[in-house]
């Protein structure tokens, strides 16, 4: 089985909206139905649900059905993706600034160097 490589523009287009990013946060702590969840904006029941779809078809929550209510979890190993992406982003632009540092420094030792003379 070949496993597809993650959607990035999916998941962080998901990650993009403010409710979106408040519902991954409930998900990741709780263990709330979308009838719930909905309680905690100033929206429909049917504008929440479409955010819960998605953050699902970004891989970042799951349903479950347990008796009538659904309830969303967070998908850990999605969030692990995106964390991921983000980790390699932070490496290289901090290896970036490391280099400009360094550039910087060699312009202003060489400056002083200038003005001794």
């Amino acid at each position: 089985m070949q496993v597809a490589p993650p959607d990035f523009d999916r998941m962080f287009g998901a990650l993009a909206d403010a409710t979106r990013r408040d519902l991954v946060r409930r998900a990741i702590g709780g263990e709330e139905g979308v009838a719930e969840l909905a309680r905690h904006y100033p929206m429909s029941f049917a504008a929440v649900q479409k955010h819960v779809a998605i953050l699902e078809r970004a891989g970042l929550v799951t349903k479950e059905r347990i008796g009538r209510r659904k309830v969303v979890r967070a998908n850990v190993e999605g969030l692990r993706v995106a964390r991921r992406l983000l980790d390699q982003y932070e490496e290289l632009w901090r290896g970036r600034i490391e280099r400009m540092t360094a550039l910087v420094s060699t312009f202003v030792i060489e400056d002083r160097k200038e003005e001794d003379r």
